[in-house]
């Protein structure tokens, strides 16, 4: 009777569905509570900063001298600046301009970085020149290089797209290929060490194309580290851009981001220290955030600890 049980159980575990891998992630994405917080305190600032004009709807840009320098009130939650600018609105809107440089500069980090990685790894050719070119770029003085760059270049972008636009391009442009080195190194290790599998011989074997086993195998299993990775670009970007716009070398002075209202606040910050606190406490725990959900996706990606 026992030995038919165990059987009825063990046929009924091997006709019930595979279990999405997916799934396996999240579960153990959800034991790291740092990560959940870090998650559900990022989409708020995503939902902040998208839905937050629709429901605060004072004009950023909007000038009040009659309101300038004001405290926190029911009118004006985080005050006014010396303009009689509302604070929470450019807060806002600074969060806009912020979370976009972040993503889109890691969107290009990402690209270039896995672009190169798996070349290196998959070409032995290309190997050494790409990871001497991956050094040097290591080796260069990033912030300095930053100020060279955009002094150099900010003015015919901004002539060319406006200013806004152009500050934009430039300042993504920059951080991106600044910030690729990582992901390229990282990447280039894995694929040097899935290119020996039993999978990826099997494939060479019967003839696959290089660029088909590329796209079919050897990227798909690769896609731990990038998205690892691509937490951490987006922490590194938002970092960047706000230390560019706190030196005065980003988006002009009337367009709002969260490095530019901390620069404005620093000639204010014996008479209103609260103006200091809003931006550098928006990227603080932004970036804070960001860098849980790595460690969480870190863990759960991880097939040695996801079976533990």
């Amino acid at each position: 009777m026992t030995d038919q049980t165990t059987q009825a159980q063990a046929q009924a575990y091997e006709d019930r569905p595979p279990r999405n891998q997916w799934l396996d992630v999240w579960d153990q994405f959800k034991t790291h509570k740092g990560a959940l917080v870090g998650l559900a305190f990022f989409i708020f600032i995503i939902l902040g900063v998208t839905i937050g004009p629709l429901i605060w709807t004072i004009d950023a840009t909007y000038i009040d001298i009659r309101a300038r320098n004001e405290g926190p009130s029911l009118a004006h939650p985080f005050g006014t600046d010396q303009l009689g600018r509302d604070t929470l609105a450019r807060m806002i809107a600074g969060g806009q301009t912020s979370i976009a440089v972040g993503l889109t500069a890691m969107a290009l980090a990402l690209f270039l970085g896995t672009l190169i990685g798996v070349t290196a790894g998959f070409s032995k050719k290309l190997d050494g020149p790409l990871m001497r070119f991956t050094d040097l770029f290591l080796a260069l003085p990033l912030l300095p290089l930053l100020l060279v760059i955009i002094m150099l270049f900010r003015d015919r972008l901004r002539a060319t797209f406006g200013p806004e636009e152009g500050i934009f391009i430039l300042i993504v442009v920059v951080i991106g290929i600044t910030s690729w080195m990582n992901t390229a190194r990282i990447v280039r290790g894995d694929v040097l060490a899935l290119k020996e599998r039993e999978f990826v011989l099997a494939a060479r074997s019967i003839g696959t194309p290089a660029r088909r086993m590329v796209t079919r195998h050897i990227l798909p299993n690769v896609m731990s580290p990038i998205m690892v990775s691509a937490t951490l670009g987006i922490a590194n970007a938002i970092i960047t851009e706000s230390a560019l716009s706190f030196l005065g070398l980003g988006f002009p002075s009337d367009f709002p981001t969260w490095g530019r209202l901390l620069f404005d606040a620093t000639d204010w910050l014996q008479q209103h220290p609260e103006r200091v606190m809003w931006p550098g406490l928006a990227i603080s725990l932004t970036v804070l955030s960001v860098n849980y959900i790595g460690d969480g996706l870190r863990d759960a990606l991880d097939p040695r600890i996801r079976g533990r």
